[in-house]
């Protein structure tokens, strides 16, 4: 049975509307977790069908990392001036600078990186399956793989969002979508980082942002 207080926790965990919070809760016979993946699904869905809208509307926000030691500015579009008014969406903003802080993303998506800086990493990485000792029938194979874990790791919209490591910043951004019924875009970043191209101890940003939110 589907009670209130199962379609307002949904709600608190999601963002989405009390109706679709019901009808996923219902389909998923009050089973909260895979309510939670039917509503990601369909979010998924809604966002590719307003993916090709326009949205020049928007916001560029700061964030400023460590008493100045690392600074993002970042333009997230949406498609109206009200949605850009937002706090919700000024929040993920906010959130999607934080992760460029924490994660150093070198591109937006995996379609900026140049064919031919993809083919040197796929010769590296041969290279290296090769140099392990594996088996040449198996290094294609590895070498795609490996690839593919280049792109979540330089990529900030395959990258883990560091507020919720079980979706990527793309999954937070399209339920978002879902919710406000608008297309959202990441359109450009810059990032700052004191002494960066000088020889430094390392640090780990990503631990320091995450330990801030506490």
């Amino acid at each position: 049975m589907v009670t209130a207080a199962m379609v307002k926790e949904l709600r608190e965990r999601t963002g989405a509307g009390m109706m679709d919070c019901k009808k996923a809760l219902v389909e998923t016979n009050g089973d909260i977790e895979k309510a939670i993946d039917e509503l990601r699904t369909k979010g998924l869905a809604k966002a590719a069908k307003k993916a090709g809208r326009t949205a020049s509307e928007g916001i560029a926000i700061s964030y400023i990392h460590g008493g100045g030691r690392i600074g993002v500015l970042v333009e997230v579009n949406c498609e109206t001036d009200f949605v850009a008014k937002n706090e919700d969406f000024r929040q993920l903003a906010y959130d999607i600078a934080m992760q460029i802080a924490a994660s150093n993303p070198a591109y937006i998506r995996r379609e900026e990186v140049a064919e031919s800086a993809i083919e040197h990493e796929k010769q590296v990485l041969r290279a290296q399956a090769l140099e392990e000792g594996k088996p040449e029938k198996v290094v294609d194979k590895m070498v795609e793989g490996r690839i593919e874990k280049y792109f979540k790791e330089n990529c900030l919209l395959e990258q883990p969002f560091i507020k919720d490591p079980d979706k990527t910043v793309q999954e937070l951004i399209h339920e978002f979508v879902a919710r406000i019924g608008e297309n959202i875009n990441v359109r450009r970043f810059a990032r700052f980082e004191v002494g960066e191209g000088i020889e430094k101890e390392e640090t780990d940003f990503a631990a320091e942002v995450m330990a801030q939110l506490k």
